[in-house]
């Protein structure tokens, strides 16, 4: 049977995999992501890289059915190129497919980073043998990815720009240009920008509130650990965060009626706290038979949802 490489495109790292067809990871590794000189070397490197690893284990491009590769960016998936990857300094229309096809000699797909991490969570994660997942990546930005009937969403493109959902018309200014946006305030710099918001008008005793007023680094992580003790800002702080990603997600499953909504990226890191927070509101603004039906769950692949999903691609492209 042969074999997959999945490739998972970051603005520091490229992370790499090589799969069987039925999804175990057989061996793992990385490389930087060099985006100097407008991203010019990040084609070379990652042809040079896999031609590399090929060579050590004695493998040959025979023993692949495909690479699949998750980027930033806008992804045309049926011409394989990448624009607006601006994390990658790829301002111009990039032919990913041609070049990596070319210096392979491997067929290789490519799709949305986000979409790619969606999919292996399907695959392989907390959203296993379910053919209607939605997940949801909080990270420094929110985005997602959408799988329905088996099948991920694209819409005419853009489909699964989650953290663009509007959940406050008065609220803050997204980098999009709108306001209110879900990222605006479920993202991990807009958890901290509702604590230093909050904490101006709170006139309680709060370690949060002084981390903030001292003037030190405060991170999301800093809020939940601060709400776990029972410091009553960051839980204001927290419920605010809960409300908003609930009244998504909620949004989301009435129009989708997904099986399972899988929550991931950095901010995931606060466990099930998090989802027994989120499932308040979600449960509180879902239609009735979709609040006892659709579930809440915690991603469980980690770092290697993006290289799973993107060797995935190739077994759904073929």
């Amino acid at each position: 049977m042969k074999k997959l490489i999945g490739v998972d495109l970051g603005g520091t790292t490229v992370k790499f995999a090589i799969l069987t067809a039925e999804g175990e990871v057989q061996q793992k590794w990385s490389i930087k992501t060099d985006i100097k000189n407008e991203g010019k070397n990040i084609f070379p490197d990652i042809v040079k890289s896999i031609n590399h690893r090929l060579e050590i284990y004695g493998l040959s491009a025979d023993d692949f059915s495909g690479i699949g590769m998750g980027s930033p960016g806008s992804v045309n998936i049926d011409k394989g190129t990448v624009i607006g990857a601006y994390n990658l300094n790829w301002r111009t229309l990039q032919p990913v497919k041609e070049q990596i096809e070319a210096g392979t000699g491997i067929s290789f797909y490519i799709d949305n980073d986000a979409n790619v991490a969606a999919l292996g969570e399907q695959w392989k994660g907390a959203g296993e043998g379910s053919g209607n997942v939605v997940f949801v990546t909080l990270g420094t930005g929110v985005g997602g990815g959408i799988i329905a009937e088996g099948n991920l969403v694209h819409g005419v493109c853009a489909a699964g720009e989650i953290g663009h959902i509007n959940v406050d018309p008065t609220g803050y200014e997204c980098t999009c240009g709108n306001v209110g946006c879900l990222e605006t305030v479920a993202s991990a710099t807009g958890i901290v920008r509702i604590a230093r918001d909050l904490s101006e008008e709170y006139a309680g005793d709060s370690k949060l509130k002084y981390l903030i007023d001292d003037g030190q680094e405060v991170t999301a992580k800093t809020v939940f650990d601060q709400a776990k003790t029972g410091d009553q800002l960051a839980e204001i702080v927290v419920d605010k965060f809960y409300f908003y990603l609930g009244l998504a997600c909620s949004n989301i499953a009435n129009v989708l009626h997904p099986e399972t909504i899988v929550i991931g990226g950095g901010v995931s890191a606060a466990g099930e706290m998090l989802i027994s927070g989120v499932e308040k509101y979600f449960k509180k603004y879902a239609f009735p038979q979709i609040k006892t039906s659709t579930k809440l769950r915690l991603a469980q692949l980690g770092n290697d949802a993006g290289v799973i999903g993107a060797a995935s691609l190739v077994n759904i492209s073929r």
